[in-house]
């Protein structure tokens, strides 16, 4: 019968001890030594390279203070006044659209009151519920052409990329 140990540490060579029956307390020791290749024995942990980078983005969008345009300034954005005196049903579809909701919302009673008080409350703009109810009921095309006026100026953000790359040694 015979009886074999391995043994082995990192860094040595295997050792391989074996006693053999009949022969005696003879025992026999094999040392076996692996080859050395750095690929085979240890992983890569990191590719070498210039360094590691890092990209920040920093979005700046402008809050609080007033409406940036008066309800009367239709000059602002000749576009939007064309559409607000001819189809102010249609600029109310694309308020909702830039809003972030359904285009179906302005199909709802008393949908603009609550997109206007959104806009106003989402852009930290100065005014209150009753100054919103008396703009969209008295003057409903003018307060779509001044919510999406105002939409268009505080969606405009910006956006710094800042990159740092680190050297390795």
């Amino acid at each position: 019968m015979e009886e074999t140990t391995v043994t082995h540490q990192p860094g040595r060579p295997v050792t391989s001890s074996s006693t053999l029956e009949g022969v005696g307390d003879t025992e026999v020791e094999v040392t076996w030594t692996p080859n050395k290749a750095p690929a085979a024995m240890d992983p890569v942990l990191t590719q070498p390279g210039l360094g590691v980078t890092t990209t920040t983005i920093t979005t700046v969008t402008q809050t609080g203070g007033g409406w940036s345009t008066g309800l009367f300034d239709v000059c602002e954005d000749r576009t939007t006044c064309i559409l607000g005196a001819l189809m102010p049903c249609c600029l109310d579809l694309s308020v909702a659209h830039q809003y972030g909701e359904c285009v179906c919302l302005p199909l709802l009673p008393g949908s603009t009151f609550a997109m206007r008080v959104g806009i106003r409350e989402r852009f930290k703009i100065q005014g209150s519920v009753c100054e919103d109810w008396t703009s969209v009921c008295c003057c409903y095309p003018l307060a779509v052409c001044q919510m999406i006026r105002e939409m268009k100026r505080r969606m405009k953000t910006q956006t710094y990329h800042v990159s740092t790359a680190l050297e390795c040694s």
